[in-house]
């Protein structure tokens, strides 16, 4: 199924039908809210690529310099706001018993719309890890006090909670979100180009495994003719749609026992 924009019935129908929902997102849903790319177009970091400020080796080279350039994103981070997207999404987690929210993004935007528990596979960047004992510690501090920050208990260096370029993915993380691609009755894929491996593997798992697999983007990707439904458009527009047929029917469902959610100050997810 192709569709230009608005969910069908009989999309509707399918997704409604799920118990098990997972809703994996990319960097097209934090875009809407206005989150920059950070590839070097801003004039003071226009002589950098993100490739090369986004490694362990840049950062043995230089951590002072790498800090500040995510110092900056932070600070460009912390006033831009969660939009209709993520917060249909926090909704439809509300609404279902089963679910799970995989998201690539790092800027923690999911966590101050209300979702809860989100897989990050790609980190959070309010958040840092002792470079020593791998402690990971929330950094909601904007700006940053110190450059490079340290770790409070040994003194060493911390680094950004994120998964730099020729890093793997958080074992962890990459488990959880396989083994629930495998078991979902439906997935939403949402904002994400379906290139960046091995997260746009995880469609195909579910789709693999029965699961009823739909994608919005604002355009088609490489995996639009292998899944069920690619509604183009803006998430923002989009989901709220969809949630809402969702819950009018699933408002009654019994909720999963979650953590709290985070409070906005953190801007953690």
């Amino acid at each position: 199924m192709r569709s230009a924009g608005g969910a069908t019935e009989a999309l509707i129908d399918r997704l409604r039908r799920a118990e098990r929902l997972v809703v994996l997102t990319g960097s097209g849903v934090s875009q809407e809210s206005g989150v920059p790319t950070f590839r070097g177009e801003d004039g003071l970091w226009n002589e950098y690529r993100a490739e090369e400020l986004a490694t362990w080796e840049a950062f043995e080279r230089d951590p002072e310099l790498v800090w500040r350039w995510y110092d900056y994103r932070r600070q460009v981070l912390w006033d831009i706001e969660p939009n209709p997207a993520h917060e249909a999404i926090a909704d439809l987690e509300r609404a279902y018993t089963r679910f799970l929210l995989i998201t690539q993004n790092v800027d923690g935007l999911h966590g101050r719309a209300g979702s809860r528990d989100p897989v990050e596979l790609h980190g959070n960047i309010w958040r840092a890890r002792c470079t020593r004992e791998q402690t990971v510690y929330d950094l909601p501090e904007c700006p940053l006090e110190s450059i490079p920050p340290r770790c409070s208990a040994c003194g060493a260096l911390l680094r950004p909670d994120v998964v730099w370029f020729g890093e793997p993915l958080p074992v962890d993380a990459y488990e959880a979100s396989y083994e629930a691609a495998a078991a979902c009755d439906a997935m939403l894929v949402v904002g994400t180009s379906a290139v960046v491996r091995p997260a746009a593997s995880l469609p195909l798992v579910a789709k693999h495994n029965g699961a009823y697999v739909v994608e919005i983007n604002t355009g088609y990707t490489p995996i639009s003719a292998l899944i069920d439904a690619t509604l183009i458009g803006r998430a923002g527009d989009i989901l709220p749609e969809i949630a809402g047929h969702l819950i009018e029917v699933g408002g009654d469902r019994d909720q999963r026992d979650c953590a709290a959610k985070p409070t906005e100050g953190s801007r953690q997810s």
